[in-house]
């Protein structure tokens, strides 16, 4: 992240040293060479899957139990404890 930066600002005062370590790390990201181990299409649907329910299954729980919520708040107000 801090190369991509320093590469938008154009910053010359860089030494040699550092400009090259840059370029090495820039290097290090880039990749020539096919997958080694392909990735069918059932594995990414089972991944996709597990993925959109671990996201989605906290807001339909809320959701589910709102009428709940809304019953306890309505017990709180009328009932305040002080």
């Amino acid at each position: 992240m801090a190369s991509g930066a320093l590469r938008l600002l154009g910053n010359v005062s860089l030494s040699t040293l550092t400009q090259q370590k840059v370029l090495l790390e820039i290097r290090k990201t880039i990749y020539s060479k096919p997958p080694r181990n392909k990735i069918g299409a059932t594995q990414s649907f089972f991944v996709m899957s597990v993925f959109a329910a671990t996201m989605l299954t906290p807001a339909a729980w809320i959701l589910h139990h709102l009428p709940e919520y809304r019953q306890r708040a309505k017990q709180v107000q009328e009932n305040p404890r002080s």
